[in-house]
């Protein structure tokens, strides 16, 4: 009991300690959201993990492998493929985040479709799909603290001792908001991913081990069929899980936000590739050792606490100590991200979307609203703590999230669609995942074992077309999306407002329009090094590129002093400038 509660004490004084040496005031909203935009891809990557594998991979996940054996490695297909797509959205959405300084999901979405009513709606749909993963954590750390204590604590006493820890760390999330988050991703993540990682290949390589990889030869066969190959499910519930996973990936709001952290394109696209190598080998090696260790009997008839069981029957209380850090570390990042990801939601999208509020007031309406978020998941902890197959809340949440999907990927790939279909769509499909997942929680037998959240998404999607088309888009909102493309594909055409629906260009008395014009052009080259230098070019690229805006600024300035001569205008110097 002492060796474990004092490694978990020393791991957590080592956050303590990222966090006051890197403990910078925050100057605004934008840098306490998404941490000014200023972190490479390695951070970046790392925090992706994060805020997608919580410590309860350990205890649910790792236990559908033991009793549900291959199905385990649906979390691997979707995670991979979640992450992989999130590559092709990527540099979109932070070329719109960083011109408009966007630092929410919502944020984007109420841009593209200029509604404040859609940024409300998506906020109010993450938030509630967040709140199961955050109840999961808070699962595992009660799990956690329960283990270490020898058995010796109950639950409501190991619930509280997991809030008390979340909140102390909470103290420092809402001071420093998500620059705190990212360096503590990557502290809590060396542990959590990849020291597991190692491990796992340890158990595997160890003629000594209990899941040794030749025990992979003796799984048994029940534990080789996928759901729906001669069981009880039909042929469409494979199928559903790792698609609402693909599709669900790209929705959770503490994902998304990370896109805004980069301090460019270059930086968002490598920190996808990064965070599926870290993301999918440590899944992958975890579901293998988990498969290697189904025979042993404590862990077959215990699976979700098969990971606990297997490293003290292999390591006794040390290894044993180090695996409760390992679902420690993976439950206090998850968690923190997911609280920190709804309290600004929340602050900046539903409340900030009626009152008009300050940095310092939404700053401290995103604190207070992680204090609540929190005790909420807490109580809601205590209550399912025991429920069978834990990860189905965990598929409830994607049920719900995915519902975020079909304007956001329809509105960041096409043209097509306007605020009518996005709003209609989304609020159809949220209400029809939530009426047949009360209805069938875990997935819909007369329809193939399809789940409730994939019939949804068909609504959604059928909703968003038809009244897309049936509601006329204005000539004014289709110039307003027209730039927004052009700015996504790196260009500067435009001065979109966020949630307005107006054209960027506007006409000029004749007399003045040459000088206007090429003021803008000015600004366009301006704009356009910038963005050279945002993208972080080849070298070579970027000083070609840097060469021609010379060229063509200096041609600009003299084509503005001609005009301000012939019109009598200002000095040359001011309309050049």
């Amino acid at each position: 009991m002492a060796v474990m509660l004092g490694m978990l004490g020393v791991f957590f004084l080592g956050i303590i300690a990222v966090l006051y040496l890197t403990l910078k005031k925050s100057k605004s909203f934008d840098d306490y959201a998404v941490g000014g935009r200023s972190f490479g891809p390695w951070l970046v990557a790392m925090s992706y993990v994060n805020s997608w594998w919580p410590g309860t991979v350990f205890i649910s996940f790792a236990g559908l492998s033991v009793a549900s054996g291959v199905f385990g490695f649906y979390g691997l297909a979707y995670s991979t493929l979640g992450l992989a797509a999130m590559y092709f959205i990527a540099s979109r959405a932070w070329r719109w985040g960083k011109r408009y300084n966007l630092v929410t999901q919502p944020d984007l979405l109420r841009l593209r479709y200029g509604s404040k009513a859609v940024g409300v709606v998506t906020s109010i749909i993450g938030v509630i799909a967040i709140l199961p993963w955050v109840i999961l954590g808070m699962q595992a750390l009660a799990t956690v603290f329960s283990i270490a204590s020898g058995g010796t604590w109950a639950l409501p006493v190991c619930l509280i001792i997991g809030l008390a820890t979340v909140l102390i760390r909470q103290i420092w999330t809402v001071r420093m908001g998500m620059r705190g988050l990212v360096y503590t991703d990557m502290y809590q993540g060396l542990v959590a991913y990849v020291i597991a990682a190692i491990v796992c290949v340890l158990l595997l390589v160890a003629p000594n081990s209990p899941a040794n990889w030749s025990y992979l030869a003796e799984i048994p066969d029940q534990l080789l069929f996928l759901p729906g190959d001669g069981d009880s499910y039909g042929p469409l519930y494979m199928f559903s899980s790792v698609f609402t996973g693909v599709v669900g990936a790209l929705c959770w709001p503490m994902s998304f936000v990370r896109i805004y952290t980069a301090n460019n394109v270059k930086s968002v696209k490598k920190s996808t590739n990064y965070a599926m190598l870290i993301a999918g080998g440590f899944y992958a090696l975890l579901t293998i050792v988990m498969l290697a260790a189904s025979h042993i009997t404590g862990v077959a008839a215990n699976p979700q606490a098969g990971w606990t069981t297997l490293l003290e029957n292999y390591g006794g209380v040390w290894l044993l100590g180090l695996g409760l850090t390992m679902i420690f570390a993976g439950s206090i990042g998850h968690i923190d991200g997911s609280v920190q990801a709804a309290g600004t939601q929340i602050a900046n999208d539903i409340v900030g979307s009626k009152v008009e509020l300050t940095d310092a007031q939404k700053t401290v309406i995103s604190k207070a609203s992680m204090m609540l978020f929190i005790a909420l998941a807490a109580v809601l902890a205590y209550f399912t703590n025991g429920m069978d197959r834990l990860q189905l809340l965990a598929q409830i949440s994607y049920q719900a999230v995915v519902q975020i999907s079909v304007p956001l990927f329809l509105g960041i790939f096409f043209k097509f669609g306007n605020k009518n279909g996005a709003l209609a769509g989304m609020i159809a499909g949220f209400v029809v995942a939530a009426g047949l997942t009360i209805a069938f929680p875990d997935d819909i037998p007369a329809l193939g074992s399809i789940t409730g959240g994939v019939v949804a998404l068909f609504v959604n999607l059928l909703v968003y077309v038809t009244v897309s088309l049936l509601t006329k888009t204005p000539d004014a909102e289709r110039t307003r999306v027209d730039e927004l493309f052009d700015i996504a594909r790196g260009g500067s055409r435009g001065t979109v407002t966020v949630g307005a629906a107006v054209p960027g260009m506007a006409s000029v008395a004749e007399g003045e329009g040459v000088a206007c014009g090429t003021a803008a052009s000015v600004t366009t080259c301006e704009e356009a090094a910038a963005t050279a230098m945002a993208e972080n070019e080849p070298e070579g690229l970027a000083a070609s590129k840097v060469a021609s805006i010379a060229t063509a600024a200096s041609s600009l300035r003299e084509a503005a002093v001609a005009s301000c001569a012939r019109s009598g205008g200002a000095p040359a110097e001011a309309s050049a400038s």
